[in-house]
């Protein structure tokens, strides 16, 4: 099978990510083409992989007006930034992977959702804690039957205190109308998760939370507006400084410190923080996505399923309890333990964790590139109609915030 080739739209953290698979994978996968507004990102990956100057663009809309140029698009620009271009390289041919989530309103979910279906692409949205080892684990125990019938899940997301500041305080998902929701951003995974592992439809929804913290009358007394400034920077736990400093001087030129800056030297990173967003206090920015949030939910035939996700954590693993008729997992990625009823024993099982995202970066690009060879979409863990079906749960769990109430999904 010659490999797939692909167009990254969107060269930032997503996008890399995804077109590292190629340079791992150069059997599976290559890319071909770029499309980024920004000089050094675009250079970067261009330069990466080789790419033909007739094939790297600063506008997608060049691209898609160009004969099609490669067997699949992936799609890693901002929330607000799908439709248009789904839409148009939906009818261009390509096959389409999506980064989450697919976008801000249930209308255009179900446009982009529509044109997929109508012009046969193969199509996937990046929901990828489906494809972690331990996922496909956890999954196969509960198919199996090991803890009887599902009753009840319990599952956190624990955000973390630093990287709500960094992408939902200081960053690009801090305001509902520049990106979306918090729930929807970082948090549609967890309940397509939830879907996916229950493996029935969500009937009712019910939802709590707020911004709690990163609001102006937290401020502490004195403070600057930005922490190269702050007189009191060094007694708070959300030092810009400390932080991306930090990291610099230990050398982790990563994911979150090459989102600030394409010079990732200790004088880049500070002409960042004295200049950019991401120097700002976190008292003093334009946010206004929740901190904390709780979703309660019933599937059909009655198992139910309360999500939480809050900023006010260390950055860890995701966290889960399942509760069965006959037999109770608790699990975190890397690691399941299972209580049996009947023989009162735990059984420890680990999971290979490795890779972005758990090895879900790679699962997912692994079983698009394999639906796209063997022209077999089934490769695709979530179809578009359940990825419209767990988009409309998030945009209902929203509902119910705003509104005080109890949504029924068939009504929404």
């Amino acid at each position: 099978m010659a490999p797939v080739t692909m167009l990254i739209v969107g060269a930032g953290g997503r996008g890399n990510a995804y077109a590292n698979f190629a340079a791992q994978n150069p059997d599976r996968a290559r890319v071909v083409a770029v499309a980024e507004p920004r000089a050094p990102w675009r250079d970067k990956l261009a330069a990466a992989h080789d790419l033909q100057p007739c094939h790297i663009f600063t506008d997608w809309r060049d691209a898609a007006a160009r004969e099609r140029l490669a067997d699949a698009v992936l799609i890693c620009t901002q929330d607000r930034m799908h439709v248009e271009p789904a839409l148009a390289f939906a009818e261009k041919g390509y096959h389409i992977l999506l980064e989450k989530p697919m976008a801000p309103s249930p209308e255009d979910c179900r446009r982009i959702v529509a044109a997929a279906k109508r012009t046969g692409s193969i199509f996937a949205v990046c929901h990828v804690l489906r494809y972690t080892n331990y996922s496909r684990k956890l999954k196969e125990i509960l198919d199996s039957g090991a803890i009887g019938d599902v009753v009840s899940i319990q599952h956190l997301e624990p955000v973390g205190y630093w990287h709500q500041a960094h992408s939902f305080v200081r960053g690009n998902w801090r305001n509902t109308a520049e990106s979306s929701p918090m729930l929807l951003a970082k948090s549609c995974h967890d309940l397509d998760w939830i879907r996916y592992m229950i493996g029935l439809k969500c009937v009712q929804i019910q939802s709590f939370g707020s911004l709690f913290h990163y609001t102006p009358q937290h401020r502490p007394a004195g403070a600057a507006d930005r922490c190269l400034d702050c007189p009191v920077e060094a007694d708070c736990p959300y030092s810009a400084a400390r932080f991306y400093l930090g990291k610099i001087d230990r050398e982790e030129l990563g994911w979150p410190v090459d989102v600030l800056t394409p010079d990732l030297t200790r004088e880049g990173v500070t002409e960042a923080l004295r200049t950019g967003p991401y120097g700002r206090c976190v008292y003093a920015c334009d946010n206004d996505v929740v901190d904390h949030q709780v979703v309660n939910m019933e599937f059909e035939g009655g198992p139910t399923a309360s999500f939480t996700m809050t900023a006010f954590t260390p950055t860890t693993d995701r966290m889960t309890r399942i509760f069965g008729t006959r037999g109770y997992i608790t699990g975190h990625e890397g690691r399941i333990e299972l209580y049996d009823f009947l023989t009162e024993q735990t059984r420890e099982i680990e999971t290979d964790a490795s890779g972005g995202h758990g090895g879900g970066d790679e699962g997912i690009m692994g079983a698009f590139t394999r639906a796209i060879g063997d022209g077999d979409p089934s490769a695709i863990l979530s179809g578009p109609d359940e990825t419209l079906e767990t988009h409309l749960m998030v945009f209902a769990a929203e509902k119910s915030r705003r509104e005080g109430r109890v949504i029924t999904l068939a009504d929404f």
